[in-house]
């Protein structure tokens, strides 16, 4: 069992930066690829990024892609993302996720394991 606790959210003018952090339960936490997603009121969860078990290896949404950069530390147990030139699009509830696939993936059912969410309001 994985508990993860995503903090950082909060509200932030067009432009602006965010960095949330995510804090795992698991001792084994370098097993786990880890992700995070996004849901907007009315929308589908959506894949934000995701990163490898030795953080070598990421992958973005197109839509993120260039903006946020997700990271980890393994000696932390702790994935952070951080957000740049944040958008009202980018507007959501933000996830986090563990994932035992040995690779990164952007695929939702492909996470067993998921935080409770933090709020990312960007105002215009």
């Amino acid at each position: 069992q994985v508990q993860l606790v995503e903090s950082g959210g909060g509200l932030v003018q067009a432009g602006g930066s965010l960095r949330l952090s995510c804090a795992a339960s698991a001792r084994t936490f370098s097993s786990y690829t880890m992700g995070w997603f996004r849901q907007a009121p009315g929308k589908e969860r959506e894949f934000v990024a995701t990163i490898s078990r030795s953080g070598g290896i990421t992958a973005y949404a197109d839509s993120v892609k260039g903006r946020f950069t997700i990271s980890r530390d393994n000696t932390k147990n702790t994935v952070y993302l951080q957000m740049n030139s944040l958008k009202p699009d980018d507007t959501a509830v933000y996830y986090c996720a563990a994932s035992g696939v040995p690779i990164p993936t952007k695929l939702t059912y492909q996470y067993k394991y998921w935080g409770q969410g933090t709020q990312v309001t960007v105002s215009s």
